[in-house]
């Protein structure tokens, strides 16, 4: 296994900036975790606010029986006993519960809550155990009930879960049948290409779908199976035992909320007075708190000292939605803006994972923090890797194509490689002949005026048909080029669909099965021995 630095273009520029020039943005955060002293204030202040977060008792209680259902592990109860001990901190960060676990950038945070604990425990000298939150809580429906797969005939292949159209509940509380499950693992066995390691693989899936009654659940039973080994503690933000505990955080927000709205929109201003762009919406009088209705997640908002949603199905004063806390606060929710408050008020946060789209939407929260009586945490890039296979690194040495060709001009390096094959320069002739071809007619048209008039409207439309049939020609021959070429063509399309599937980072499209299929299990530990990385840099793997 080779591992490679590789830059990729993308992401926000607030985020970019964060990674590579973070003196301009640091006011937005709290911390550098590339400085020393930043780790170590962090640490003080989380050994002297520990009064300010949830009982660590009852914290580990709840987060036992969920783990004990989903990730039922020797090294989970090892970081459960830990987390219970005063002075044990985390490193923690999150992701929607996505079909098989979704995109592969869902392991790759894992592997990088992981390895950030582990040297955050070296660093420091002290416990420091790697938490996972479930983002159950969300109700985008249509960004979890798929992922995707190459198929054995080079195709990149949807696998999705259809849900209830009307329905706009947490996705831990979205139920998936029986039927839906069998559908969609049977047409994953057959994408997956036959290995010695299918039959294990397609075991691991099923067993994770027979009891699961939603995609959260079997999401769990997924990471947990993955890196339970690693001692990889679970937590789902929907789990009504957590909610329970929740509710004074959740209080506090509600009291708070007109204070911290203004602080929302402070940030936004200054972020946005700087060039950047905002990556959440914060709305004037957003409250920034779901509220669960008849099976609905309600965004609330704040007007005149009523909570109400846009839609009208609820209002209540402050002292009725307190008092609704109270009675279920298993139907109240963070949204982007407030879940960072609600994690900082839950665990002892050393850092957390975060991804560009993250790093960047986290710089609202940084007055709210402090609204609170919070400090923003460390901010750890995730890590980020693509995985190159060696088909493709030999087509890759075959046609003299770097990781950057591929992922930033492909098609025109595709183009230039074609046009060579039989010296014929097909662009570079065409444009040529096209330019004589109007250098010749210009003139020509200019004389037909001084016949008739009408002759030059004629004679522009008779030249654009001709320049029309010289395009034509070209893309024929192209095609016929195309045709001559096919298999060395089918091997440019494996290059586009297994490195940027869709035009997209790999790691943002497949699913990880497809790759522990091929490579089986132990490729989880390959990806695990990898030096952990906090500078956001992005790697190819050459497998």
């Amino acid at each position: 296994m080779n591992i490679v630095p590789e830059p990729l273009s993308g992401g926000s520029l607030l985020a970019q900036d964060y990674i590579g020039r973070f003196e301009q943005v640091s006011g937005f955060y709290g911390g550098n975790h590339r400085d020393e002293r930043s780790w170590e204030q962090r640490v003080k202040w989380l050994d002297h606010s520990e009064g300010k977060r949830i009982s660590r008792r009852a914290l580990v209680d709840s987060l036992r029986s969920y783990n004990e259902k989903y990730n039922q592990h020797d090294a989970v109860h090892k970081s459960l006993d830990l987390l219970e001990q005063d002075g044990t901190l985390v490193i923690t960060g999150g992701q929607q519960s996505g079909l098989f676990t979704g995109p592969m950038l869902v392991v790759h945070k894992a592997i990088t809550i992981i390895q950030a604990a582990r040297e955050a425990e070296k660093r420091l000298g002290r416990p420091v155990i790697p938490v996972f939150w479930i983002a159950g809580e969300d109700h985008d429906w249509d960004e979890v009930n798929h992922t995707h797969v190459l198929s054995a005939d080079l195709e990149v292949t949807k696998i999705k879960i259809d849900g209830d159209e009307g329905s706009r509940t947490s996705v831990s509380f979205t139920p998936v049948e029986e039927g839906q499950w069998k559908q969609a693992l049977d047409e994953l066995q057959h994408l997956l290409q036959d290995s010695e390691f299918k039959p294990e693989i397609m075991n691991l899936l099923r067993q994770s779908a027979e009891t699961s009654k939603g995609l959260s659940d079997a999401f769990a039973k997924l990471m947990g199976m993955l890196f339970g080994k690693y001692g990889l503690v679970l937590l789902d933000s929907a789990d009504p035992c957590l909610r329970s505990l929740e509710a004074p955080v959740f209080e506090r927000l509600i009291r708070q909320n007109e204070s911290l709205g203004q602080s929302y929109q402070l940030a936004a201003r200054d972020i946005t007075g700087l060039g950047y762009e905002l990556q959440a919406d914060v709305p004037v009088n957003g409250a920034n708190l779901f509220y669960l209705f008849d099976n609905k997640r309600l965004l609330l908002f704040r007007e005149n000292g009523v909570f109400a949603d846009r839609r009208g199905f609820v209002s209540m004063t402050e002292a009725e939605l307190l008092a609704e806390l109270a009675e279920h606060p298993e139907r109240f929710s963070n949204n982007v803006l407030t879940r960072p408050l609600m994690q900082d008020s839950l665990l002892p946060v050393l850092g957390t994972v975060l991804g560009q789209g993250e790093i960047s939407y986290w710089a609202i929260t940084r007055y709210a923090f402090a609204e609170m009586g919070l400090e923003m945490p460390l901010i750890l890039p995730r890590m980020s890797f693509t995985l190159i296979e060696n088909t493709s690194h030999k087509y890759m040495e075959k046609y003299k194509l770097t990781f950057q060709d591929i992922y930033v001009n492909l098609e025109d390096k595709r183009q230039e490689w074609l046009s060579g094959q039989n010296g014929l320069d097909l662009d570079q002739r065409f444009r040529e002949t096209k330019e004589s071809f109007n250098q010749l007619y210009e003139p020509l048209l200019q004389d037909l005026s001084s016949v008739q008039p009408g002759l030059t409207k004629l004679g522009q439309s008779n030249k654009d048909r001709i320049l029309a049939q010289m395009d034509f020609l070209l893309n024929k021959t192209k095609e016929a080029l195309e045709q001559q070429h096919s298999a060395s063509l089918r091997q440019w399309e494996l290059l586009s669909h297994s490195i940027v599937p869709m035009g997209r980072p790999q790691e943002r499209v497949y699913n990880i099965f497809y790759y522990l299929n091929r490579y089986g299990m132990s490729l989880l530990d390959d990806l695990m021995a990898i030096p952990y990385d906090d500078s956001g840099a992005h790697r190819a793997v050459y497998l």
